[in-house]
């Protein structure tokens, strides 16, 4: 470990010391590409001996999205959590109170949030200290996180974190880069632009295909793309997340501060201990969360408007609907009545393609 540990380090002093310009930028592509590739290591190694015998922090995933709370050591995660959720995470005057996940839940709008105080993390966490590599990989998993910073501190922190989660392969409050990428067997390096590129041209992309031992391969760039988008499309690991950016201990801070503070984007500041702002951080967390709330009506009956079936936004066809339900549903599927705004007549009559708004009441129809 501790020799990819060097060479990540022996690669970045190098790029550091490398002047950006048309004449090095092959150069510093052929860096960032043998980077990446050995971050990939860190995070999966690639021998499959046994287990190191630590125990990970995994918790059961319950609900219906997963919130992780990821920040340096004493910057209020613990006690956010408490107020949040009731559960007990151990508060305390010093660094590294919580050891392990604490996992809480919350019920808000109808749907059931987990939320997971995560241990803090320290700088080099993605290579490993601190256990940092367990508590970036539950991150990982999460839906939304919640970066909680201390507004007393520099905002350099959030910079750090951000660099430290980068590390590990999330990215945070980004788009996948909008690039075609194909693999095949022969013909060579076939690269399309739509848009003028302003630093990838085929030069730099052969050079950094080849760093894979990749020579025939389809890409298309439909943006003005840079050298770590096309690493990241390569890489195929990189799983990207939305952000919120808590800034607790607004109480000892002055107004004039505070209005500074909500100019900065993706940003809620809060004082975990007083309970300030928390409507706040709830509205944009469903915001951020994309969840949609469809209501179930059984036949003759009023709508169930006290417990919906939560979906997220990407998936809402009457099929996800029913496959939420129950598997079998679908299979029997005959038609399904929708009252809402996504149909033109109160109920109407829709096929199992449908995709569904927020708030819709649907009762299904199945075949006799």
């Amino acid at each position: 470990m501790s020799t990819i540990l060097e060479k990540i380090s022996a690669i970045e002093s190098e790029m550091a010391r490398t002047q950006k310009n048309k004449a090095t930028s092959a150069h510093l592509g052929l860096l960032k590409a043998k980077l990446a590739k050995l971050r990939r290591e860190l995070i999966s190694p690639k021998g499959g001996g046994g287990g190191t015998g630590e125990a990970g922090f995994e918790v059961a995933k319950t609900g219906d999205a997963r919130v992780g709370f990821v920040g340096f050591p004493s910057v209020g995660k613990s006690t956010l959590l408490s107020n949040l959720a009731g559960v007990y995470s151990e508060v305390a005057a010093y660094e590294f109170t919580t050891l392990t996940t604490v996992p809480g839940c919350i019920k808000y709008k109808g749907a059931k949030i987990q939320l997971l105080d995560l241990p803090g993390i320290i700088e080099g966490a993605k290579d490993g200290k601190g256990r940092g590599r367990q508590v970036i990989a539950v991150a990982r998993t999460c839906n939304l996180i919640f970066m909680v910073l201390d507004c007393l501190k520099p905002l350099g922190h959030k910079k750090l974190l951000e660099h430290e989660l980068e590390g590990f392969g999330i990215r945070l409050n980004k788009k996948p880069p909008n690039i075609y990428y194909k693999r095949k067997d022969k013909g060579g390096i076939n690269l399309n632009s739509m848009v003028p590129q302003s630093e990838l041209d085929t030069d730099l992309v052969k050079t950094i295909l080849s760093e894979y031992k990749i020579h025939n391969a389809d890409i298309t760039l439909r943006y003005d793309a840079t050298s770590d988008d096309l690493i990241d499309v390569i890489e195929g690991n990189r799983i990207y997340i939305p952000c919120i950016y808590l800034l607790n201990k607004i109480d000892q801070i002055s107004i004039e501060e505070l209005d500074v503070i909500y100019k900065i984007p993706h940003c809620v500041p809060i004082s975990a201990h007083h309970h300030w702002n928390f409507d706040d951080l709830l509205e944009l967390m469903w915001e951020y969360l994309r969840l949609q709330r469809i209501y179930t009506k059984p036949k003759g009956q009023l709508p169930d408007y006290n417990s919906p079936v939560v979906l997220h936004n990407e998936h809402t066809s009457i099929e996800d609907f029913c496959n939420k339900l129950h598997r079998s549903i679908a299979k029997e599927f005959k038609y399904a009545l929708v009252w809402g705004s996504s149909v033109k007549h109160q109920p109407q009559k829709v096929g199992i393609d449908h995709v569904l708004n927020d708030e819709d009441v649907v009762q299904i129809v199945k075949k006799v």
